[in-house]
């Protein structure tokens, strides 16, 4: 193997036995990996059994007031999610603030989830980043500890070319079943489809989690790419007359029996129409925020947020509860009153 560093050769060297100077060559090895290999996993899962799944969960991670990890709180969640007839879940994704936490409490939060879950739910993590170094290191030991796919993002901030883009995703592609996740409005790059078409080579390619629109969900499944629709406000028509396979989904914390419904009862515009509101609701702010208050409103989370997240304002949180009473409480997650709360109940921690 080449030296990263310049080197002297002794044989040809020039008369009075000087050595000759070699100019470094870089040193590209595409199937070397630490600490971990691939084929180090838990869970082997079948890409089609990825591909099949109609309701996936961008699960919440819910916190104590000292800012880890509320595993009782995050159990309960998964219990209503896997009760309600939800068929996989992305951990640590935007909606779970993968980026509010340190890749240890990411993998930790995967295994968990494997580990208590694994067998009643599809558990994809994700462990995409903007450096591709730390995307294979997260995914190999995402794969490690058991979860069943991965979600990969594209490089965000320090964005890249196309045939970057190709690159990157080609790196992680080998290691097991991958969503490749699209929203420009985060990204600041679109991931084309003559990007998807060069990565769909892979067996390994479940699918893509496209936020766009409809048009790019009908160009997708026309060429026997799975798409699922990002944007819950969209996914019924693109479920059911654009022919998306199915949705990943916020507003599914809350209401996931309505939105398992709402992807395999048919088309249903009247229910669509029921829970306008609340997904309006749910995006007036970036997400996480509104889901956030809404299950601390719920009573299913403590109302802790992990800055720069914070609550909704006092007029948009009695909204809130009027949408509840409007849907109805037995919808929505947990057994408590909804409450407005006051702004002194709400948490706020910057270091943890």
């Amino acid at each position: 193997m080449a030296s990263a560093i310049g080197c002297y050769s002794l044989n040809g060297s020039h008369r009075g036995g000087i050595p000759k100077w070699r100019s470094p060559r870089a040193a590209v090895i595409p199937t070397f990996h630490l600490p971990m290999r691939s084929y180090e996993v838990k869970n082997r899962t079948n890409v089609d059994d990825i591909k099949s799944l109609r309701l996936i969960t961008a699960i919440k991670t819910p916190y104590l007031p000292d800012g880890r990890f509320d595993l009782e709180a995050y159990d309960a969640l998964m219990n209503v999610q896997i009760n309600d007839g939800v068929e996989g879940v992305i951990v640590g994704g935007t909606t779970g603030e993968g980026q509010l936490m340190s890749w240890d409490e990411h993998i930790m939060l995967i295994g968990h989830t494997v580990n208590c879950y694994g067998g009643s739910i599809k558990v994809i993590g994700n462990t995409g980043s903007n450096s591709t170094r730390e995307a294979i290191h997260a995914t190999e030991q995402g794969f490690a500890v058991g979860m069943h796919a991965a979600l990969h993002i594209n490089p965000y901030y320090g964005k890249t070319s196309l045939e970057g883009l190709i690159a990157h995703f080609n790196s992680v592609l080998p290691m097991g079943p991958t969503i490749v996740y699209n929203v420009p409005s985060r990204t600041g790059q679109d991931i084309p489809p003559d990007v998807i078409k060069k990565i769909a080579k892979s067996p390994n390619l479940a699918g893509v989690k496209e936020c766009v629109g409809h048009g790019r969900v009908e160009q997708y499944m026309s060429s026997g790419v799975v798409v699922w629709s990002g944007n819950d406000d969209q996914c019924h028509d693109s479920r059911w007359d654009h022919g998306a396979t199915g949705v990943i989904s916020v507003a599914s914390n809350l209401v996931p029996g309505l939105m398992r419904e709402l992807m395999f009862g048919g088309k249903n515009s009247a229910l669509n129409a029921k829970l306008t509101p609340l997904i309006e609701w749910l995006f007036v702010e970036p997400n996480p925020i509104g889901l956030n208050t809404a299950l601390a409103q719920l009573g299913v989370v403590r109302p802790v947020f992990r800055l720069p997240y914070v609550p909704l304002p006092l007029a948009k949180r009695v909204e809130f509860v009027n949408i509840v009473n409007e849907i109805g409480r037995e919808n929505f997650a947990g057994k408590k009153d909804v409450q407005v709360l006051d702004d002194d109940d709400f948490i706020l921690i910057d270091r943890y």
